[in-house]
Order: C-alpha cells, then structure tokens, then sequence
C-alpha cells in the first residue's frame, strides 16, 4: 500500500494484504524476544481453562506480524508516525491466518516535502473476525 509518494494517494483509497498464519512457533519467539510468558500465551492447561479454551497469540504479535505484511517502499516511506484507537477485538488462535486491510481516511500534507497518510487498518482473520483495529499513521515522501 505504501508504495506511492504521497500525492499519489487519495481519500477512500483501499488496499488488502496477503495472507500469514499465526504459528506455534512465532508465539514462542514472540515470547523469547519480548519477555512476555504470560500463561495465556504459552501454557496449553492453562489457556484450557480461559474463556478462550485454547492458547492465544499476544496482540502485539499479531499486531507486528500484520506490519510485516503491508508493503512499505523505501525512498517513498520516510517512517511509521504513530497509531491510535488501537484494539484488540477477537483472539488470534494458532494456525489462524491473519490479512491486513487498509483504507485511506485523511492526507495531511507537512509542508517540508513529505505528508502523513492517516489509514484504518483492520487486521482479518481467515474466519472473517476482525482481530485488530487500529489507526496507523505513516509519513512519506513528496514526488517534487
């Protein structure tokens, strides 16, 4: 989605990724790199014992995997600006696959040769569920 400059971009503009499973293993990398072992996550009698019934993958996992699925072009993506309204709506278990969909909501040109694209992403479950929703701002290049 973010392959443009930035005034190639326009309001109502949507975009859909492809697809990524949630493994078993990104929940235990996930956990090694953040320090997060939190039972949910990680403890399969535990996690049976959860309205959830199951292990779920950490939102910020499935929040960062879903980051590496938009495409970010160098030259034109200057940096991530920020996010905001971000919640975490339906449990991503292991072996759902995740989908990111992005729809331009504003364009705020900066002044200084770049802009801040403003998007609603909804991160997807193959089920149809939407897991993650979220605001997310990205600064990218003008063309001249």
């Amino acid at each position: 989605m973010f392959n443009k400059y930035f005034e190639e971009y326009e309001k109502g503009e949507a975009w859909e990724s492809k697809g990524r499973t949630i493994t078993e293993s990104d929940i235990v990398n996930f956990s090694g790199i953040s320090g997060d072992f939190y039972p949910l996550h990680t403890d399969k009698e535990y996690a049976a014992n959860t309205p959830f019934k199951q292990r779920i993958a950490h939102g910020m996992l499935v929040l960062s995997a879903a980051s590496g699925l938009i495409l970010l072009e160098p030259g034109r993506v200057v940096a991530f600006y920020g996010i905001d309204q971000l919640r975490f709506i339906n449990p991503v278990f292991i072996n759902d696959t995740i989908q990111v969909e992005l729809k331009i909501e504003d364009l705020e040109d900066k002044g200084n040769g770049t802009g801040v694209v403003t998007a609603t992403q909804a991160v997807k479950k193959h089920t149809g569920e939407t897991a993650i929703i979220a605001t997310i701002k990205i600064l990218l290049n003008k063309q001249s």
